[in-house]
C-alpha cells in the first residue's frame, strides 16, 4: 500500500509533511467569526439613573470591658476601679451617644454575688446593653 501517489513505481516510503490546510482552514473560520461578534461585547445600553441620598451610617458604640477576676477585683477596660467608683462610670457612660456595650468578662470562679452587684449598678445607671464574654471549649486548654 502506498502513500501519497497513485504511481506505483515511485518510492514505497510514507509522507512526512504536515498537511495544515485544515487548520488554516478552521483559524479562518475563527477569526471571521470574532470578527463579527466583537463588536457585540462593547454595545452598551444608555441608562438615565436616579439620584437618591440616604442617611449615613450609624457609628459603631463604644464598647466598654469590664473585668472580674476570681478574688472580686474589678478592670474598667484594663484598669482597676472600685465597686463604689462603678455607678459614677456608668452614668457618665450612659450619656454618650451611641450608648456604649458593656462587655461583662467574669472568671469562672467569681461570685455570682459579684456579678450581681455589678449588673445591678449597671442597669440602675442607664446602662442597657450587656453582654458576656466567654471562651469556647476549644480554646481552652
Amino acid at each position: 500500500m502506498a502513500f501519497g501517489g497513485f504511481n506505483e513505481n515511485s518510492h514505497q516510503a510514507p509522507m512526512a509533511d504536515i498537511n495544515v490546510t485544515p487548520m488554516v482552514d478552521v483559524m479562518l473560520v475563527l477569526l471571521v467569526i470574532f470578527i463579527i461578534t466583537a463588536p457585540m461585547f462593547t454595545h452598551a445600553i444608555k441608562l438615565d439613573l436616579p439620584n437618591a441620598q440616604s442617611q449615613p451610617a450609624p457609628e459603631k458604640p463604644e464598647t466598654i470591658t469590664l473585668a472580674i477576676n476570681a478574688e472580686g477585683k474589678l478592670f474598667w477596660n484594663n484598669a482597676p476601679v472600685s465597686l463604689e467608683d462603678l455607678g459614677t462610670r456608668f452614668a457618665t457612660s450612659a450619656q454618650k451617644k451611641p450608648l456604649p456595650e458593656l462587655q461583662l468578662r467574669a472568671d469562672k470562679s467569681t461570685r455570682y454575688e459579684t456579678i450581681a452587684q455589678v449588673m445591678s449598678s449597671a442597669q440602675s445607671n442607664g446602662m442597657t446593653k450587656i453582654g458576656f464574654v466567654t471562651e469556647s471549649k476549644d480554646t481552652r486548654k
